[in-house]
């Protein structure tokens, strides 16, 4: 070590430390590098990327080669250092001690610590350029590490361990998509994002969350004279009408009232056979199909529109293509008064809310961030009913969770009108 200047001896000794540093961070980028984003990549071409998930694939092998030159370097710098620290103080034992406790202590912090937060932070513009190094070292280093792995695989084989094969990532289920896209979902739109997550969410909701419910539903009775039957087709806010006669789980089918109204301009005397003549046949679905099923549905018998039933195989309301659509992507139609209204209400200045008994539980959940419970009643009415367990005489106020709810007006044995305050903030998630 006399003939080797000190000025190279350092620098060797700088260049092991930055050696160590470089396979500690490469090492760390590998394992949190984002594979979705890699794999993107590699389909658009990118070599670094391919060479990325070329590694990726031998995780094995490359944790063995970054293990081997991190251990063979660092005890190679611990050992320059001691030689320096004894040629420059002379072979003491305190020299050799403390020259061994500088040196550990420098590559804990230059040469493990910091460079491995800094592969986890970075990991996926460090892991590309890295891996054009990594990849011919691997190459290279193959005869050093299959004598190695004659050892490993010995020692795991007795603890029953098997040394070989390919690791194999399982599907993602649909939970883990949708905390995938919650994590790493910040370069998405907000609006794409969202309708995204709601997709996911059509498996776990009804179509008895999203139908339009019985009392709300607009139907012809043919039935009644046709003088009424023509009026109610004149002023019609929908494409297509359940038909029904007298009671409407007697659904005779659907009627198109565009093809209905064209009717109307012709100078014979209508009847109700002419309309009937116009129908088409019903399409039936269970309450409790999930809104994506029913969306399949509708698809595969190219229907838009649905009758929904319960086990009874009474109608219970009506669902739509719309309907599904707007539960993804958000409101969109405004053919009806009742659309434009649901998609209105919000908190006033004073913290309250005024709506229809009838308002879906789900819809308040959505706009006004309450978290009213939605495995029982679908919607404010039924909520306060059951929780009153009669129809109350207004005013009267009942605290839902965090909410105080008061009923404004009650008439024709229901709920019709009611004021929701806004929870205290820190009882509003």
């Amino acid at each position: 070590m006399d003939t080797v200047p000190l000025w190279a001896q350092f620098a060797a000794l700088s260049f092991l430390i930055l050696a160590s540093a470089f396979f500690a961070m490469a090492e760390t980028a590998l394992m949190a590098a984002n594979r979705f984003r890699l794999r993107h990549q590699a389909k658009r071409g990118s070599r670094r990327a391919i060479a990325t998930l070329w590694l990726l694939e031998r995780t094995e092998q490359l944790l063995s080669l970054v293990l081997v030159a991190n251990t063979l370097i660092n005890a190679m710098a611990i050992a320059l250092a001691t030689a320096i620290a004894i040629t420059q103080f002379g072979l003491e034992e305190h020299v050799i001690a403390l020259s061994t406790v500088a040196t550990v202590f420098v590559l804990i912090v230059l040469a493990e610590i910091s460079p491995k937060i800094v592969g986890a932070r970075y990991a996926d513009q460090i892991v590309l350029p890295a891996s054009f190094v990594l990849r011919p070292l691997l190459s290279v280093s193959k005869p050093l590490l299959w004598f190695v792995h004659l050892f490993v695989n010995t020692l795991l084989r007795l603890f029953r361990v098997k040394p070989t094969g390919q690791v194999q990532e399982g599907p993602l289920s649909a939970d883990e998509l949708r905390s995938v896209l919650l994590e790493n979902g910040s370069f998405i739109p907000k609006q794409h994002k969202s309708i995204l997550l709601n997709l996911f969410d059509l498996d776990t909701i009804s179509v008895e969350d999203i139908m339009t419910p019985r009392a709300q539903v607009e139907a012809l009775d043919f039935s009644l004279p046709v003088a009424e039957i023509k009026a109610q087709l004149t002023t019609c806010f929908h494409n297509k009408l359940p038909v029904h006669e007298g009671e409407i789980n007697q659904v005779s089918g659907v009627l198109h009232v565009r093809k209905a109204i064209a009717l109307l301009n012709e100078e014979d005397e209508l009847t109700v056979e002419h309309f009937r003549a116009l129908l088409s046949a019903p399409f039936f679905i269970p309450q409790d199909t999930p809104a994506f099923a029913a969306l399949q549905n509708l698809q595969e018998n190219k229907e838009r529109l649905a009758l929904v039933v319960d086990e009874y195989g009474e109608v219970q309301g009506v669902l739509t293509l719309d309907d599904i659509i707007e539960e993804m992507i958000g409101e969109f139609t405004t053919s009806t008064p009742s659309a434009a209204r649901a998609d209105s209400f919000a908190w006033d200045a004073q913290g309250e809310c005024l709506l229809e008994g009838s308002t879906a539980l789900r819809d308040i959940n959505k706009r006004l961030g309450l978290n009213f419970p939605l495995d029982g009643p679908k919607t404010l009415n039924g909520m306060l009913l059951e929780i009153l367990q009669d129809i109350p005489d207004a005013p009267i106020s009942v605290k839902v969770g965090a909410c105080v709810v008061e009923v404004v007006q009650a008439q024709d044995q229901a709920i019709k009108v009611v004021k929701l305050r806004r929870p205290e903030p820190r009882h509003a998630e």
